[in-house]
């Protein structure tokens, strides 16, 4: 469907109710540079303003998700610790944007992952892998204390010993090791993993967005410590009398399946 041998910012592709994203610098493994980061946020914004997506696939060109961040040619172009700082905050408002998106997001990880980019993926609210991905995290080798949102993603995800262990001893560990921490949401052939995206992404296009929506930042803010009680109880309380409510329970009544 797209070329795979040019290398480019990434991509939007819509069809239906799905959106998807796609880093295309196969070459360098994609490899993330500063312009991405300003085209990503704009590409989050263009989708959730669309009524019609439901549901965000983030992807990648080739046999690798993306190698992070690239933090060579940050070091060349900074000549100050203010611009060092800029270009790693760039990074953070991307990972922030992405978890924060209202509608839900899958990360389709077409192979490893590699430093930022793991945070890139644990912003998504799902993660479904290839059995030959693999992943690290190699702050402690660089010397770069991480910012303090990826650390909080990485804890309340994947729990204080996981995260010890992948950002302590930079160990790079298999799809097998990304199950069973809870890395991945699902493990699969890579034969089977377009099928299984697709699964997913239609089980989440169909359900109330409005209602995933709220129930989304709610449990995302309770993963933060920082539940904003008074609009998650007045998201109720509207859900109770709203449009997706009604169409729910009709549906059930009428045994199909609702039309959000």
């Amino acid at each position: 469907m797209h070329d795979t041998e040019g290398a480019s910012a990434p991509l939007l592709d819509i069809s239906g109710a799905r959106a998807t994203i796609r880093l295309n610098r196969p070459r360098h493994h994609n490899r993330l540079e500063a312009e991405d980061l300003n085209v990503l946020v704009r590409l989050f914004d263009q989708v959730e303003a669309d009524p019609a997506v439901r549901v965000l696939v983030l992807t990648g060109t080739g046999r690798t998700f993306s190698s992070g961040y690239d933090l060579g040619s940050v070091a060349e172009r900074a000549v100050s610790a203010n611009e060092q700082q800029s270009a790693g905050s760039a990074f953070e408002v991307v990972a922030n944007r992405l978890e924060d998106l209202s509608l839900p997001t899958i990360c389709r990880l077409n192979g490893g992952v590699y430093g930022g980019s793991t945070d890139l993926a644990l912003a998504c609210d799902f993660r479904i892998g290839v059995d030959t991905s693999e992943m690290f995290m190699p702050a402690a080798r660089l010397g770069l204390h991480y910012y303090k949102s990826g650390i909080q993603r990485y804890v309340s995800r994947l729990g204080v010993d996981n995260a010890k262990m992948l950002f302590l001893t930079a160990q790079k560990i298999p799809a097998a090791e990304m199950l069973r921490i809870g890395y991945l949401t699902a493990m699969v052939p890579a034969s089977a993993l377009d099928a299984e995206v697709e699964r997913l992404a239609n089980l989440l296009a169909g359900n109330a967005p409005k209602a995933m929506a709220g129930m989304k930042r709610a449990i995302n803010e309770f993963a933060r410590g920082k539940l904003d009680e008074a609009a998650a109880d007045q998201r109720h309380r509207e859900s109770m009398r709203g449009a997706e409510i009604k169409e729910g329970i009709l549906a059930r009544a009428e045994k199909r399946p609702p039309r959000f």
